[in-house]
């Protein structure tokens, strides 16, 4: 992704140890903050996220900002960020109940600068918008034992942009690159891609922070193996001489991941303690009760809209896994995502959601290509059907559904003759 730069100059031999255990000492009185040309004897480079550019403006287009999100015009908001002394900097943040540490020093003032500074309006979108998705990022979270700090990375990766894709070809909140949501199971092909499904990237990201804690131990080092990869983790390990502290393996690290952790830890700053910076929280509504819908066979959102009222820009918002108008259902089971007063009329459609305008939607043309641009192509077997055999006997053997094998056979009823041949795809 692309990342804003900066350069901080100090020595590693004393300054970071000394800063980043100044918490446990920290006084009302007491300055932790540390001169940078006091020991300086290293230059490093370091990136802030690209997040923190984003362009409020461009992020309340989205819709279900504009459907769910205003300005508080009853508060009122400080233009100017107030400065405060290191000790109340050091004290706030030792007072976070989190298991990540949360150390106060030259690196992480720099970065809660730059969020409470000109990167104020993105924190207040966040406070809006996290609501909207807070429960999903804690269910997965809670699923695989994460600390539930860490529904604040989404911030610090896309500041909850769910269609956000960096340079770098990472993709949604979470920011999976291609073999990493593969890796979790998140499909990527032409009509879908797996990484802007909010609920399932949730998941693989809390599934692969857990991996990544269960490999180095540390909760720091698995937030920085989040960005960077564990290979670089582990080749700053042995770099730093198999220290395994974030703060000693600081020179050894990319130049983003220097910058990642201390991103990380001034944003669950500045979702803390924005009161006391001037920041107003955007107001955010209830969003509307959904409910989800399971397609098991190809499906036009035009087809969605007719039957059901849903308007084209809000079936894209609460889906976005989805690249193009149509739902590959015959590919495999896919979900829909929609308010639930929209969910009865199309159960209540049955056969006729999928038929409607079918020649209009799907042309044969349009169906090669579906079936063309899959990455991992639907192959099928042929039956032959036995004396005395069922729909449901032959499903239990092939793993799938009588309704599957029925939708692939074109079969009205489930009456079938022995010595007939029937489709099986494998998905």
């Amino acid at each position: 992704m692309r990342l804003k730069v900066i350069t901080l100059a100090f020595g590693f031999a004393l300054a970071l140890t000394d800063m980043a255990n100044a918490q446990e000492a920290v006084t009302d009185s007491a300055s932790v903050y540390m001169d940078s040309t006091a020991v300086c004897t290293d230059s490093l480079t370091v990136e802030f996220p690209e997040s923190m550019e984003f362009d409020v403006d461009s992020l309340m287009n989205m819709w279900l900002a504009k459907q769910y999100l205003s300005y508080d015009e009853e508060c009122m908001e400080s233009s100017v960020n107030p400065k405060f002394s290191d000790s109340v900097y050091a004290k706030r943040l030792s007072s976070l109940p989190t298991l990540v540490e949360m150390p106060y020093n030259y690196v992480t003032r720099n970065s809660i600068d730059a969020y409470m500074g000109s990167n104020r309006k993105v924190i207040s979108f966040a406070l809006g918008m996290l609501p909207i998705y807070e429960d999903m990022f804690v269910e997965a979270l809670l699923k695989y034992n994460v600390p539930l700090e860490l529904k604040y990375l989404p911030i610090v990766e896309s500041a909850l942009k769910p269609k956000a894709y960096s340079r770098m070809g990472a993709a949604g909140m979470w920011q999976f690159i291609y073999s990493t949501g593969r890796k979790y199971g998140l499909q990527v092909n032409s009509l879908v891609d797996d990484r802007y499904d909010i609920a399932k990237a949730s998941d693989a990201a809390a599934h692969h922070l857990r991996d990544l804690y269960d490999m180095f131990g540390d909760w720091s080092l698995a937030i920085s193996a989040y960005n960077c990869g564990p290979g670089n983790i582990t080749k700053a390990i042995t770099r730093a001489g198999g220290k395994r502290d974030f703060w000693d393996l600081y020179p050894y690290l990319p130049r983003e991941t220097r910058g990642y952790l201390p991103a990380f830890i001034a944003v669950n700053y500045a979702m803390s303690f924005y009161k006391e910076h001037g920041i107003c929280p955007m107001t955010s509504a209830r969003p509307e009760q959904t409910d989800t819908l399971h397609i098991n066979n190809n499906l036009h959102i035009g087809q969605v809209m007719h039957y059901s009222g849903i308007g084209q820009e809000e079936f894209k918002a609460l889906n976005p896994q989805y690249l193009t108008e149509v739902i590959p259902g015959a590919y495999r089971t896919c979900v829909i995502t929609l308010p639930q007063q929209y969910i009865k009329p199309l159960v209540e459609a049955g056969d006729s959601l999928y038929e409607f305008d079918k020649e209009k939607y799907f042309s044969k043309a349009k169906l090669a290509y579906i079936d063309d641009d899959m990455k991992n192509r639907v192959t099928y077997v042929t039956h032959k059907i036995k004396e005395g055999e069922t729909l449901g006997h032959i499903a239990i053997k092939y793993h799938t559904t009588v309704k599957n094998i029925k939708n692939w056979n074109n079969l009205k009823s489930d009456n079938i003759r022995a010595g007939k041949t029937l489709r099986i795809y494998n998905r």
